[in-house]
């Protein structure tokens, strides 16, 4: 029963599915070409609009500057309908992105294909690769969405220090606390 999440995406210690997708800083980006550089890769489905996004937004980019250095990166996703909310398109991903200085790459998802792939059910959904392209973590970003200060359980941030550790993570998923991802109809 717990693993109708993973039977619709990518399961824990499987392959991620590569992805090309453009960006707001108007490059397309390549899954591929970040595992090279990059040691550990936090993917994260999220959006202009919902409130938990915003709610986690700064913990994100503390998250990117705190391990950055240390061979991470956070590639954030945003697979929302914009015909159904324009305020998701990409135009609005740039000015979003300026707004809350972003400290990682922006990229639409315009298809959700990637979203679908990988298995995505809310915003924010969190997916950590390791180097080698295989998920290692799915699921929230911490206990506590409304106060950060009062979080116990930093999932997110102790997979990261696991994958880049070399130790195996635990939990290696959880459920997301989010908005659902707006899907095309």
């Amino acid at each position: 029963m717990g693993d109708s999440m993973e039977m619709m995406g990518t399961a824990i210690g499987g392959y991620a599915p590569d992805f090309e997708l453009p960006g707001v800083d108007g490059s397309v980006h390549h899954l591929a070409r970040y595992l090279q550089k990059f040691r550990a890769v936090g993917v994260v489905f999220m959006c202009n609009h919902c409130p938990y996004v915003k709610l986690y937004l700064n913990r994100l980019k503390q998250l990117q500057t705190e391990f950055e250095p240390q061979g991470f990166t956070l590639i954030g996703i945003n697979p929302n309908d914009a015909t159904q909310f324009p305020e998701d398109g990409l135009e609005q991903m740039k000015t979003f992105a300026t707004h809350q200085q972003l400290n990682f790459p922006y990229l639409r998802d315009e298809t959700q294909d990637v979203a679908n792939s990988f298995g995505a059910l809310k915003t924010p959904h969190v997916f950590l690769l390791n180097q080698d392209g295989v998920l290692c973590y799915s699921g929230c970003i911490d206990d506590q969405p409304d106060r950060p200060e009062a979080a116990q359980i930093h999932f997110f941030r102790d997979a990261i220090v696991q994958v880049l550790s070399g130790a195996l993570v635990a939990p290696s998923s959880t459920e997301p606390i989010g908005c659902s991802i707006k899907w095309r109809t």
